[in-house]
């Protein structure tokens, strides 16, 4: 494999993704299985949710259904993973404003584009499919492929198995400032994502929206 000179690995939820055009759908319809069960009472915990969005889905389980069994947790991972597909493959995700060109720019000046997520790899291969993503991404690097679960690992083995000498990360969340800065990248912060206040501090950059990122990339990043 040849070494790519340049790349730009993009986080997909909260960053390419409006996840929460379907979050709240799907947890609630998650929930109310649950509840159906008798596994669970009271409101979906969607609040709860949006604010540690980005981790690993174990640890939103863990976060989200304490005192649960972990066969309860399991089972809520993939009715939630069933209920988001289903709402991608019913026309009611979207992405952000100026993705798609955004992406087209890109590709067009040579760089080789990632996208690294502590999503599951079917979701994020969802999502891809349905939105012809796959015409500009190289490949998809899923939570899944790292044994230790975390971005930053996941973005090193990336990184390592593509040959890349310089690449940008763009992501809306915490850990994927800290992926970038660990392995020795710019770091885009999406001010649009699931941020908290400060969240993005460390951020080398920070963007509003996908138009002032292709201005930055086009200047020679």
């Amino acid at each position: 494999m040849n070494k790519i000179q340049f790349a730009a690995i993009f986080d997909m939820d909260g960053t390419l993704f409006q996840t929460n055009k379907i979050l709240g759908p799907s947890l609630e319809r998650t929930f109310e299985i649950l509840r159906s069960e008798g596994s669970w009472t009271g409101d979906p915990p969607l609040a709860t949710y949006q604010r540690i969005m980005g981790v690993p889905l174990t640890v939103v389980w863990e976060t989200l259904l304490p005192k649960h069994p972990e066969h309860i947790r399991r089972q809520a991972d993939q009715l939630f993973l069933e209920c988001l597909n289903q709402e991608i493959k019913e026309g009611k995700g979207q992405l952000f404003p100026h993705v798609m060109e955004t992406l087209s720019t890109i590709k067009q000046l040579g760089i080789s584009i990632f996208i690294a997520s502590n999503g599951l790899e079917r979701y994020l291969e969802e999502i891809c499919s349905y939105f012809g993503l796959n015409e500009y991404v190289t490949d998809i690097y899923s939570v899944e492929r790292s044994s230790k679960g975390s971005k930053t690992d996941l973005v090193r083995m990336l990184l390592k198995d593509y040959q890349i000498e310089k690449a940008i990360l763009i992501g809306d969340r915490k850990s994927d400032i800290e992926a970038a800065k660990e392995n020795g990248l710019v770091a885009v912060g999406c001010q649009f994502g699931f941020a908290a206040e400060n969240e993005l501090k460390d951020a080398d950059i920070l963007i509003a929206d996908f138009l002032e990122l292709q201005t930055y990339i086009s200047k020679g990043y």
